[in-house]
């Protein structure tokens, strides 16, 4: 699935992924390819990505890689999942 990640001064990061999981207002949530469509409010805490994902020097401030795995701390923002493309805002 595609995945954007935006802020208000930049898009930190596009491209393909396996899934991601968010934390929620109702609590953390995986996204996976084919995921039905869906909106969410998100809450302070840490993003997962999974997939084998290249950062360039900007982006390698802000996410931490554990092997195929990729995080970042939010302090909150909006996921949008719909025809395998997720969309999150973030602060």
């Amino acid at each position: 699935m595609y995945l954007e990640i935006v802020s208000p001064e930049a898009k930190l990061f596009s491209g393909e992924v396996e899934s991601i999981t968010v934390p929620g207002a109702l609590g953390s949530f995986q996204v996976l390819n084919n995921h039905a469509p869906i909106v969410s409010t998100l809450i302070n805490g840490k993003v997962k990505i999974q997939g084998n994902i290249k950062l360039d020097d900007f982006n390698k401030l802000i996410f931490i890689q554990e092997g195929n795995d990729t995080f970042f701390e939010i302090q909150s923002g909006a996921l949008e999942m719909r025809d395998n493309k997720v969309i999150l805002l973030t602060d």
